[in-house]
């Protein structure tokens, strides 16, 4: 099997919605928002891509500062790619675009909960989410003085 790596190479919705699909991530992300889909690949700053000739395997999609934190928005193995190393391979080349201080970031989908602490990720419970669609707080605003 002969994987190709690329940094910042082009991705179209088309491919990452199929990768997304067939990773189980599909399950949680806007794979029927197009619109949506689109604007997560043209507003990330790092995308570390998985190539087997000119089919997308993997992706780490994240938002980053490149110096302090890097968000790793997605991280995506088709099934029949998993547990080969494409994923560790994503996530180390995304830590070698990123600066010595920089720290990884991420919100593990429930499936893969023990996949991050024995590649040395440490457990953080203090993650906050809000969520428009659910709640009552359509908008946060500053308090006035």
């Amino acid at each position: 099997m002969s994987i190709e790596f690329k940094v910042n190479h082009p991705v179209a919705v088309d491919a990452f919605i199929e990768l997304l699909r067939d990773s189980t991530l599909g399950e949680r992300r806007p794979i029927d928002d197009r619109a949506c889909i689109q604007g997560m690949l043209s507003n990330s700053n790092l995308i570390v891509s998985a190539w087997q000739r000119s089919r997308l395997v993997g992706v780490a999609r994240s938002i980053t500062d490149f110096h302090f934190a890097c968000y790793l928005s997605d991280l995506a193995v088709h099934v029949d790619y998993q547990r080969s190393g494409i994923g560790i391979r994503l996530q180390a080349l995304t830590l070698e675009q990123l600066g010595p201080r920089c720290k990884i970031i991420l919100i593990a989908a429930p499936a893969a909960a023990t996949y991050y602490g024995p590649l040395g990720y440490r457990h953080n419970a203090c993650c906050w989410v809000l969520d428009p669609m659910l709640s009552s707080v359509s908008r946060l605003k500053v308090a006035k003085n």
